[in-house]
């Protein structure tokens, strides 16, 4: 029987197996997390193309390589019958044990727990693979991103040669 983690309760979070999770969002609803697997290349692409302008720019601002030595997760709900993709998350190699990560939340869906959620386990399995230093990159403006970054114990940098930027790091 699947139980549903309790908000801010990551310990009570039920695990389905190795790598599926059903975890709660902030308005009770249940969210699947689970490994982004190639099956999933056409809800990926419908996701994205869901994007507001906005969100879809900041997804790709990123310098994140979308091959290489990395874990992704994506989060899912039922939608009349289907499992939707509401947000994705992805750490991907930076170099000997630093990681650039990417969060993307389907824009109905933000503010409701999806990408700290999605963090939260991207960090779990950063932890668990040795991962030294997670990084992430993202305008200045995103006021969503450094309150979360933040939350989730990273620190800011501004980009001495862009202000419009500023790179959020984790030392694990």
């Amino acid at each position: 029987m699947l139980t549903v983690k309790n908000p801010g309760h990551r310990e009570a979070c039920s695990r389905v197996d190795r790598h599926y999770w059903i975890d709660t969002l902030r308005d009770g609803r249940p969210v699947l997390i689970r490994h982004l697997a190639q099956k999933d290349r056409e809800r990926e692409s419908t996701f994205i193309r869901r994007l507001a302008p906005q969100s879809r720019y900041m997804r790709f601002l990123a310098q994140i390589r979308e091959s290489g030595k990395g874990i992704a997760y994506i989060a899912m709900v039922h939608d009349k019958g289907q499992l939707i993709e509401i947000g994705v998350s992805r750490y991907v190699a930076a170099g000997e044990h630093k990681f650039e990560c990417l969060l993307a939340v389907a824009d109905d869906w933000k503010r409701l727990g999806v990408g700290t959620l999605l963090m939260e386990h991207l960090i779990d399995a950063a932890r668990k693979n040795k991962v030294h230093l997670m990084f992430s990159v993202a305008p200045s403006s995103n006021a969503s991103m450094r309150d979360m970054a933040r939350s989730l114990g990273f620190e800011a940098h501004e980009d001495p040669f862009d202000p419009r930027q500023v790179t959020h790091c984790l030392y694990l």
